[in-house]
């Protein structure tokens, strides 16, 4: 059974700076592309970061454009979001899920695989 499970959520103050982790399992995901979304109440999900399958190609919605990073070890089956410079608005849950293509993709629809979420609070 396919398993992604966030981790690394929390409270931080604005301006600070967080690391997220998705951990796959149940099966390997190295030919696939990963995708962070976040959901904040009351809002629709939307797509924050992508990385394609060898982690050359990645993807930023604008509003976190030189302040996330995403990155993949495809050996630990795992996809990582450092986020720096956080704002109250990047309040939300976040999502990691998986593409079954080699490329990213900024929609939804276009995701697999989803994990359960991990809140990240930031305060002003």
């Amino acid at each position: 059974q396919v398993q992604l499970v966030e981790s690394g959520g929390g409270l931080v103050q604005a301006g600070g700076s967080l690391r997220l982790s998705c951990a796959a399992s149940g099966r390997t995901f190295s030919s696939y592309a990963r995708g962070w979304f976040r959901q904040a109440p009351g809002k629709e999900r939307d797509f924050v970061a992508a990385v394609n399958w060898n982690g050359a190609i990645t993807y930023y919605a604008d509003s976190v454009k030189g302040r996330f990073t995403i990155s993949r070890d495809n050996a630990k089956n795992t996809v990582y979001l450092q986020m720096n410079s956080l704002k109250p608005e990047d309040t939300a849950v976040y999502y990691c899920a998986v593409r079954s293509d080699y490329s990213g993709s900024y929609s939804r629809a276009e995701y697999d695989y989803w994990g359960q979420g991990t809140q990240v609070t930031v305060s002003s």
